[in-house]
């Protein structure tokens, strides 16, 4: 009896082990970390829908608010199946004796991510997703700098080839085993792979385009604040996992990351307001969620390297770096930066790519983040950080302008003086926004 119920204990072991899901004996998946990927895949995605295009949206005028959304919308729909057909191959395969600077195709359409593949302990297919919507994010950016001005097909051409020519191989150098990364570049999220490409993409799209009829004599404000604020707390929360989920874990840098990037977001936008209270007498909303969106962009690069003291200081130089950039473009240079991507996206990357070489320091007392690596100190480190910046600036500007010129003569960038009064929504899409 004693030997019937041991024998009947033993075949319920076996058959609940044999029940249990297969990932328990993959000793090289973590659930925990996959599902933390997961969600900051979701996270990110919704800072470009719906965060960015209601963000970018509101701040247009009426006329053209569509077109912004549609934008949004459809760089989405493309960089989605680029990335899936050979961007992602491009960014992150080994190039080989080219790899320094471009992988290789040898992972078109995906082909050898299956679902035992691996990206470290979390599946491949997640890996390549949460790239993805980098990917996706990147170009959207770009948008404010042309809004209300560019055809929509000349956009689109635009986008594609700029995604496959400045993003890709900028994503290799700095986190595919390209020259940047081996030089020892702290850019944890995106400062030079997102912000600078972004930034720097925009400034000469403004600059090729030229300004709108009307700038800068004409006032050109948002037409919805409300639409605009909503995008702006929907891209505060998505960017937790923009930053939390560049750790590729669940673990102790995501969590910093999480932490400094909420601090810096606060002290930009409070640096922001301050300034413009100080100048005009009254704080605005439009300044508040701008310093906001600046404090973001900064801390990006230097998220899972600094404390939280060094995150309070780099927001509120955010705040103020980014509000004078913003002037400068505008008041000084008179560049149409229709939403002061450059300004805000720009500068905010190049402030955040620099600072991430100091504030990583464990010798600065409170202001400590987590100590550089083996042989590195502040001078060597904020000298590769100048290194990433000006070579992510002249390559993404250079190719930038090529491709404006291309694409301008292939479809002609820009619609007529006619359909700029009109307004995009009619022009480019026969819709309008609001039917009152």
């Amino acid at each position: 009896m004693l030997f019937n119920t041991r024998l009947l204990n033993i075949a319920a072991v076996i058959i609940a082990v044999t029940m249990l899901p297969i990932q328990v004996f993959a000793d090289d998946l973590s659930a925990a970390n996959t599902s933390w990927i997961m969600t900051s895949t979701a996270l990110v995605l919704f800072m470009t829908i719906p965060g960015l295009s209601l963000f970018y949206g509101g701040l247009v005028r009426s006329k053209n608010v569509l077109s912004v959304l549609m934008q949004c919308f459809a760089i989405t729909c493309l960089a989605s199946i680029i990335w899936f057909a050979f961007g992602y191959s491009l960014a992150f395969g080994n190039g080989g004796s080219m790899n320094a600077f471009i992988g290789n195709l040898d992972n078109v359409f995906m082909g050898k991510i299956t679902e035992a593949s691996m990206a470290g302990d979390i599946p491949e297919s997640v890996f390549a997703l949460f790239q993805m919507t980098f990917a996706i994010i990147t170009p959207a950016l770009i948008v404010g700098a042309f809004a209300e001005r560019m055809r929509f097909s000349a956009m689109l051409l635009f986008s594609g080839l700029w995604l496959v020519l400045v993003y890709a191989p900028i994503t290799h150098w700095v986190w595919g085993g390209g020259w940047l990364g081996e030089m020892g570049l702290l850019d944890f999220a995106g400062g030079t792979v997102v912000h600078i490409t972004a930034g720097v993409a925009a400034l000469v799209a403004a600059l090729v385009l030229g300004n709108r009829k009307g700038f800068p004599k004409q006032a050109m404000p948002p037409h919805n604040l409300t639409m605009t604020v909503t995008g702006a707390g929907m891209l505060w929360v998505g960017w937790f996992g923009f930053n939390g989920g560049s750790a590729l874990a669940a673990n102790g840098d995501a969590g910093m990351a999480m932490l400094v990037t909420h601090i810096s977001a606060a002290a930009g936008s409070l640096a922001w307001m301050m300034m413009e209270w100080s100048k005009h007498g009254k704080p605005s909303v439009l300044g508040i969620v701008t310093g906001m969106v600046a404090g973001l962009g900064t801390i990006t690069p230097a998220s899972g390297f600094v404390g939280p003291a060094g995150a309070l200081v780099i927001g509120f130089s955010a705040g103020v770096v980014c509000y004078y950039a913003t002037q400068a473009i505008k008041q000084r240079f008179y560049i149409d930066d229709s939403l002061d991507v450059f300004p805000v996206h720009g500068v905010g990357g190049i402030l955040g790519t620099l600072l991430a070489g100091i504030f990583a320091s464990d010798a600065l007392g409170v202001f400590s983040g987590q100590g550089y690596n083996e042989g590195m100190n502040m001078a060597s480190q904020v000298g590769v950080q100048l290194t990433g910046i000006i070579a992510t600036f002249i390559y993404t500007a250079a190719v930038t302008f090529l491709l404006l010129k291309l694409v301008d003569k292939l479809l002609v960038l820009r619609v007529d003086e006619e359909g700029e009064v009109e307004g995009l929504d009619l022009v480019e899409h026969d819709e309008r926004g609001y039917d009152l």
